[in-house]
């Protein structure tokens, strides 16, 4: 049952861990304008020192946006809130632009709260974009299905499997944005008409984005075509739809950080093995989703690998010793184990080294010579003059994955891993955990956890819900 009471503010915000401040996204409409005067009534109530600013974001695709960003910064002066609007600027794409916008929105949010010494970012999702988003990807879902059924398998495939094992879960309560912020949404139980009636109680308006009713846009269509009599009911199994799939989805990312912290194990850098065991755990399902989540790591790859194909590499694992690739990872099995590392080709060429770099989808590389004198390359061919301890583990294994690793380099001489002895001060290095780095919704919080773990990643910024704890 979904809330519907006038006040609101404690049973939205009480769980939520305010110590370090917030930024409110703004957008002057009425799910972001609700959230903001009930997340300040809780405020005053209960912190009232805590740091809250509100940030409007004005993609400048409307002659009307400045306008209302304005009348957001009324809206906080009169609750003496503070306020900032923030610009996108630069190029703005023909095509995809909702995306984009939406990438440009969390980027700018997330320095306004970088610059404020702000971990937490609150957004005004509510129940209504939830079904929105759930019956959206239900219906790609369902169209790729019937082109996999045609006879597009290979165009269906990645598509439908990522949505029906992830996306029908839709929004998670919150989601770590690159590694550092946690946008949280705690309106998802809220439905618009319920937060639109605590405006009017407290005489104050919105705007209407236009955008909202155009059906150029999918959002929209999905918006109007859930305005008709079965509207509610389509709604209602949306939100149980997502509640459940959400819950497996947790579920299965519990199964498949056991896995990871009991089966998996990083030998040398840039490889990771995975005991005999792994193949024969008993959780077919959580290994393969494991296996996944390692191959996109270990190639440095935003996107998990097909389901499909990643359950072909398992079978196949399962039945004998192989060397494959998937996911610009090769996967070597051999009796000392399952061994994953990147494979040599389209690796970055040599760059000269400055400043923040991601490397490869697989390092954080922070620059500390600023001499131009550095370059950063893969190890390629010195990596068979680097020392290699005996172990259980071949030496040819360790040097294969220590060639696809960036070295600095000075002329034709390698200096070393980044965080090596021999560059000393130079430069720091850190791994990343590539599927999750970017967005981590906490739906996935417990596998990427393990993974940070066993690579040596920075680990995962706790939640920001108190006694809460979504995954392990």
């Amino acid at each position: 049952m979904l809330d519907t009471e006038p006040d609101l503010s404690k049973r939205l915000f009480s769980h939520i861990d305010f110590t370090n401040g917030a930024v409110a996204a703004v957008s002057g409409g009425s799910d972001s304008t609700a959230l903001l005067l009930l997340l300040k009534q809780h405020l005053d109530r209960t912190a009232p020192a805590t740091k809250l600013l509100a940030v409007t974001i004005d993609h400048g695709l409307r002659s009307g946006s400045a306008a209302e960003a304005q009348a957001v910064a009324q809206l906080c002066a009169t609750h003496a809130i503070e306020h900032r609007t923030l610009t996108w600027s630069g190029h703005k794409p023909s095509t995809g632009l909702p995306a984009a916008a939406r990438e440009a929105r969390y980027r700018l949010l997330a320095e306004a709260a970088q610059a404020q010494g702000i971990g937490l970012i609150l957004t005004g999702h509510t129940a209504d974009d939830q079904a929105e988003t759930v019956l959206m990807r239900q219906v790609r879902t369902e169209r790729l299905a019937r082109d996999a059924d045609r006879g597009h398998a290979e165009t269906a495939g990645r598509g439908h499997a990522e949505m029906a094992g992830r996306g029908l879960a839709g929004m998670a309560p919150a989601t770590l944005y690159d590694w550092r912020n946690w946008i949280v949404r705690p309106l998802l139980g809220m439905r618009r008409a319920a937060l639109r009636d605590v405006l009017r109680r407290q005489n104050v308006g919105w705007v209407d984005d236009p955008t909202n009713a155009d059906e150029a846009f999918e959002r929209p269509r999905m918006r109007a075509a859930l305005a008709d009599r079965n509207g509610v009911r389509r709604v209602d199994d949306a939100l149980a739809l997502a509640a459940h799939e959400g819950n497996a989805r947790r579920q299965l990312g519990l199964a498949a950080a056991d896995l990871i912290r009991d089966l998996a194990t990083q030998p040398a850098v840039g490889l990771i093995r995975l005991d005999p065991g792994f193949l024969n755990a008993g959780d077919e399902r959580a290994a393969v989703y494991a296996l996944r989540i390692l191959l996109a790591t270990t190639g440095g790859i935003a996107l998990l690998p097909d389901r499909a194909r990643s359950e072909a590499l398992f079978a196949r694992l399962k039945a004998g010793f192989l060397c494959a690739t998937l996911s610009r990872t090769v996967v070597d099995s051999r009796r000392a184990g399952i061994f994953l590392r990147r494979e040599a080709r389209g690796l970055p060429p040599a760059a000269v080294a400055s400043g923040d770099i991601l490397w490869d989808g697989r390092r954080g590389i922070t620059l500390n010579d600023s001499s131009g004198a550095l370059l950063i390359a893969p190890f390629g061919a010195a990596a068979k003059r680097q020392a290699i301890g005996e172990g259980k583990t071949p030496p040819s294994l360790m040097r294969a994955a220590l060639a696809a690793e960036p070295a600095l380099w000075q002329a034709v001489e390698c200096l070393g891993l980044p965080e090596d002895s021999q560059a000393p001060d130079m430069a720091e290095a850190r791994p990343v955990v590539a599927p999750f780095a970017h967005f981590l919704p906490s739906f996935d919080l417990a596998p990427a956890r393990a993974v940070a773990g066993l690579i040596g990643a920075a680990p995962v910024p706790a939640l920001p819900f108190s006694g809460h704890s979504a995954g392990r």
